[in-house]
């Protein structure tokens, strides 16, 4: 329902400017009034202006997000694998250092 007041409003100020603009044509003298609903009109023009920038900057930042997300997702892939790759490099590590004792033992036992 704001929308449609929002819309209303404004194409009352739209059909109030146009009569304004017919009186400034024909040299008219404006009322306090008519230079108050033209300066109006100036303002809810560059209202819709900032509106329509906001939403634009709103889209970059949910296509940049998007991005981010994207962007964490392959971190994570990638710290995934790679804790994989150093927990297999540690049970290598385990089991040279299991053979080495094995290793050191039968040295001993021979002596």
């Amino acid at each position: 329902m704001g929308g449609e007041i929002s819309s209303i409003a404004y194409d009352a100020l739209k059909t109030a400017a146009e009569h304004i603009y017919g009186k400034i044509k024909e040299g008219k003298k404006l009322s306090t009034e008519d230079i108050f609903l033209l300066y109006l009109g100036t303002i809810v023009e560059e209202l819709r202006g900032v509106r329509a920038e906001v939403a634009r900057l709103e889209k970059r930042i949910d296509d940049n997000n998007k991005r981010i997300d994207e962007t964490n997702r392959r971190i994570d892939e990638t710290t995934k694998m790679l804790l994989q790759k150093i927990d297999e490099t540690n049970k290598r590590i385990d089991a040279v250092y299991q053979l080495l004792l094995e290793i050191r033992q039968l040295v001993a036992t021979q002596r």
